[in-house]
């Protein structure tokens, strides 16, 4: 078996995984970053979700680089495409137009960004990026991790890993079950965090939220490019949740906050909110006549959250069967598009909805791996809760302080229905801190997360998931480790002691991390 050494093993090139990589590789460190795809980036790229990010975003809530990503994003299309001459001097040029990111862009773009801003650091050999490898095994002794077994898809070849430091910036906390660090899934019990939505009975590990293939469509009117019907179609089509006002395969859902029953349109009309408009991440109107001949979406919506079964800690058949189901209800969605979905004209189906396969990188046009929401999380020396966060708790218009603040973010905690069969939670919360005893095992260690796997409860999971927040938490892991590399010292020793604390503070403020909110 091969062996490849760095200073620091970051598992994941998930969003949080890029923007570690990034933060280590500035200070100076080795780094090794593995990503089971094709693409690093993941929510941005190999899972197609454009940016969900707080309405204060072009000027403060996130992180230096995390602004700089997006100012790349709109170099790359004002460089690049053919814009229309009012689009190119828009200075918050937001390729889409979406309803739900200032910056809606394709998972392409995104992807070649990213690579961009790591090239530096891997021509100079600094990084190392070994995508298509997954984890498999690991060699840990209480929280310590000595190396990490990765293999490559398809071939089966394996490698170990070895680091002073590993991060596990995977989508799903691959790493700590495989290293023995302490983890929880699912829905806590209100009996033991005490918070307002939790579970009012037991705790159940199993209720998580649901997870939503993502695809790319764009429409060409008169045309016809209906898919092969699905194997699964009949079965969708009839399907509805007992929590659910219609079938699934409807323009029907429940709306988040108020669980009443809402109508959706595909195309902007009378006043309903459009599912088209909701992720669009080319609005053909902003580029030069012929450019497009359509706009292009992202099909994220409440019609194809899969929530029959959960992913994690599953075993691997079952797992198997609810990736594929995930998989079968979003080509099913797109087939009852094409084929029976009712339309303003009376008539049925859109059959020019065209599948676009090159936007995620995929043979079958689905993303490259499902949108995973919710993550095993770190038994960690502090848990972030409800009453940190939500405004009926707090009593305030921010969130709880935190003397170790290692960033801040702001979304509201929504949660998706579940695989346990409860509908949305959405609750107000308000902007909050990113606090570093969160990112720590309560085991100690070298093992640091830097995704969605930190000290967060199944409720404000909910907020604490969405891109810049993980962009800040990968990025606070990476200088985590390439400080206490520098010092000599350990994560733990950083949280408990008030000197280093503040050192480490400094650093992360010099490198454009924002540790509070401005009032």
């Amino acid at each position: 078996m091969k062996e490849q050494t760095a200073d620091i093993v970051i598992i994941g090139g998930s969003v949080g995984g890029v923007a570690a990589a990034l933060a280590a590789c500035r200070l100076g460190k080795k780094v090794i970053l593995t990503e089971e795809c094709a693409w690093i980036g993941g929510q941005l790229t190999n899972q197609a979700v454009p940016p969900d990010e707080h309405q204060w975003i072009e000027q403060f809530g996130a992180t230096r680089s995390y602004r700089d990503y997006r100012e790349q994003v709109r170099r790359y299309y004002r460089t690049f495409f053919p814009l229309t001459a009012d689009a190119a001097v828009q200075p918050l040029l937001n390729p889409g137009n979406a309803l739900v990111s200032r910056i809606s862009h394709d998972p392409r773009v995104a992807h070649a960004v990213l690579q961009a801003m790591l090239a530096p650091y891997e021509h100079s050999g600094r990084l190392r990026i070994f995508t298509g490898w997954k984890a498999t095994g690991c060699e840990a002794d209480n929280g310590q991790v000595r190396a990490v077994t990765v293999t490559q898809l398809g071939s089966g070849d394996q490698m170990a890993l070895s680091g002073r430091f590993v991060l596990d910036a995977t989508e799903c906390g691959d790493l700590l079950p495989l290293a023995g660090i302490d983890y929880v899934t699912g829905a806590e019990s209100r009996l033991e965090t005490g918070e307002p939505h939790a579970l009012e009975g037991a705790a159940d590990p199993m209720d998580m939220q649901a997870v939503t293939h993502c695809f790319a469509v764009d429409y060409l009117e008169g045309e016809d490019h209906t898919i092969d019907k699905p194997k699964d179609y009949e079965f969708w089509r009839q399907y509805q949740a007992d929590f659910w006002p219609e079938r699934q395969l409807s323009w029907f859902s429940p709306q988040p906050r108020t669980l009443k029953k809402v109508e959706y349109a595909l195309f902007p009309r009378d006043g309903l909110f459009s599912l088209w408009n909701y992720r669009r991440i080319i609005d053909k109107e902003l580029f030069r006549e012929g450019a497009f001949a359509s706009d292009i979406t992202i099909v994220n919506w409440p019609q194809n959250d899969y929530w029959l079964g959960p992913v994690i800690d599953v075993p691997g058949e079952e797992r198997l069967r609810h990736l594929e189901g995930a998989r079968q209800l979003s080509l099913s969605l797109l087939y009852w598009m094409q084929t029976e979905a009712p339309r303003p004209d009376g008539k049925q189906g859109y059959p020019g909805l065209r599948l676009r396969a090159d936007v995620c990188g995929t043979d079958d046009g689905l993303a490259q791996q499902v949108y995973i929401r919710e993550s095993r999380r770190i038994r960690a020396r502090f848990t972030v809760k409800e009453q940190h966060v939500n405004p009926d708790c707090t009593g305030t218009k921010l969130a709880a302080p935190f003397r170790d603040s290692v960033g801040i973010g702001f979304y509201h905690i929504d949660l998706h229905p579940s695989t346990a069969g409860r509908n949305y939670i959405d609750v107000e919360s308000v902007p909050f801190q990113i606090p570093l005893g969160s990112l720590i095992p309560e085991q100690g260690g070298n093992l640091l997360p830097a995704c969605k796997n930190i000290g967060t409860t199944h409720i404000t999971n909910g907020c604490y998931r969405l891109h810049p927040v993980e962009w800040n938490i990968g990025e606070a892991a990476g200088l985590l480790a390439a400080f206490c590399l520098n010092r000599g010292s350990m994560p733990s020793d950083v949280h408990e002691q008030g000197s280093l604390l503040e050192d480490f503070q400094r650093l992360l403020q010099d490198q454009g991390i924002e540790l509070s909110w401005p009032l």
